[in-house]
């Protein structure tokens, strides 16, 4: 077995490094796990991943444990240049991230997709695309299956279609994608990255390891994309929702277009005019992967939101609720409040990533009744934003139940909130999860 007989280290249990230990276990490695969690919050997942363990280091991260490897597996949320991981480098440790290890083991042709915002739901487009045209095809990465796992069933004739985030492209220096999506940059975990500049060379980091043979698909109307076209060492597809354009993917009020040819509608079943970008780049990336145009249609036309991503959850009360918990950041949020033409009770808050918040000050001018802040980042955010009308609601359910006490008819309460959620919430998924809960709860009460 390939790796048999080798110490490994995975660093952090979630969902990423689980499929770590399974894979370096099943290949014959002496399998040691470090996490900063204390163990009775790992319990679930130490009950099922114990027999593949040889030694656990929680609650904190030992240097011993790093300086006595062969390969270190740090997940996607370890910082690449934790102290630890350099002190190993220094001693010639194999240091890398799980897309390089799936490098050496996934079959088939791979679309991979990053960008600041709008990857998940550009992911899943691509995918239902796929679907649609009957082709053998796997969604997974950031979301959904992580890709150590989808490499132990990979096939010659699959299709991974992958989310990349800046966190596992940093980490990267094998993994090729046959496809390589860049929807958008803009800063964002800035908190991890230092500064824009690292971020953005995280992200391009998925060109530098295609070949000639492979195509980037790249946001024409986003600077920082356009100017990555330099790096680009195969085919470079545009995609721009400005008008019809006869090369790469393109929209105008009449049709969505791929070189020339007509592939779709723009009136799309997912709102806003940054899904209009998404859908151009999926369309893209579907049809150089061989999807036929109507299947590119018919994909377009019958794909539903993504969880998390300006879901309607409700109407109550002629109120309408939306979770958008996935907008993480401030261009996200810009990019939800854009959508709606107005009368909006913006949720936002949560922990702050170094984000620019007046950078909204423009879209939300006549669109937002009031803003209701939740979080470590209440006072950040009030600062930033003096001009508003903003209510300090603490938590989300103080949000929640602010907003069903005033919105009128017409109206939209929408949890779209510009920061990480790590200050009151295990993840995004887990805060909107609990919005969700928390309308059904008032649509309960408003039917009694």
């Amino acid at each position: 077995m390939r790796y048999e007989g080798q110490k490994v280290l995975v660093v952090g249990l979630g969902a990423s490094g689980q499929a770590a230990v399974r894979f370096f276990a099943g290949r014959g490695a002496t399998v040691s796990v470090t996490d900063s969690n204390p163990p009775e919050k790992l319990a679930p997942v130490l009950a099922s991943l114990q027999p593949l363990i040889a030694k656990s280091h929680l609650g904190g991260h030992p240097l011993e444990a790093f300086l006595e490897q062969d390969i270190i597996v740090p997940s996607p949320g370890v910082p690449w240049k934790m102290p630890q991981l350099e002190a190993a480098r220094e001693k010639g440790v194999r240091v890398a991230g799980e897309l390089d290890f799936a490098a050496e083991e996934l079959r088939g042709h791979v679309i991979g997709v990053t960008g600041s915002n709008g990857k998940t739901t550009t992911v899943s487009l691509i995918g239902h695309i796929l679907q649609t045209a009957g082709m053998d095809v796997v969604v997974g990465g950031n979301i959904g299956r992580p890709l150590l796992d989808m490499a132990e069933e990979s096939t010659a004739e699959q299709w991974s279609v992958l989310e990349l985030s800046s966190f596992q492209l940093e980490a990267m220096s094998k993994f090729r994608c046959h496809i390589a999506a860049i929807l958008n940059i803009t800063p964002d975990h800035l908190d991890r990255h230092g500064d824009f500049d690292s971020y953005v060379a995280a992200k391009a980091r998925i060109l530098a390891t295609q070949t000639a043979e492979d195509v980037a698909v790249l946001n024409r109307e986003d600077p920082v994309v356009a100017g990555l076209a330099g790096q680009v060492k195969g085919r470079t597809v545009w995609f721009e929702a400005g008008g019809r354009s006869e090369d790469g993917a393109s929209a105008d009020q009449e049709a969505i277009w791929f070189e020339g040819r007509q592939v779709g509608s723009p009136q799309l079943p997912i709102p806003g005019p940054h899904n209009l970008q998404n859908a151009l780049a999926a369309a893209a990336a579907a049809a150089l992967a061989g999807a036929p145009d109507n299947a590119i249609a018919d994909g377009l036309a019958s794909f539903q939101a993504v969880e998390h991503r300006l879901e309607l959850v409700a109407t109550i009360g002629g109120v309408d609720y939306y979770n958008d918990s996935k907008a993480t950041n401030v261009d996200a949020t810009r990019k939800a409040v854009e959508s709606f033409d107005g009368g909006l009770w913006l949720i936002l808050g949560g922990r702050d990533k170094q984000g620019d918040f007046q950078a909204l000050e423009g879209p939300l001018e006549g669109r937002v009744r009031r803003i209701l802040l939740i979080g470590e980042a209440a006072e950040a955010i009030e600062r930033q934003l003096p001009s508003q009308s903003v209510v300090h609601c603490g938590d989300l359910a103080g949000a929640v139940a602010h907003g069903a006490q005033h919105a009128q008819p017409g109206e939209t309460v929408l949890l779209s909130p510009a920061c990480a959620s790590f200050d009151q919430f295990d993840n995004y998924g887990h805060r909107g999860r609990e919005f969700k809960r928390l309308v059904a709860a008032l649509a309960a009460d408003n039917k009694e």
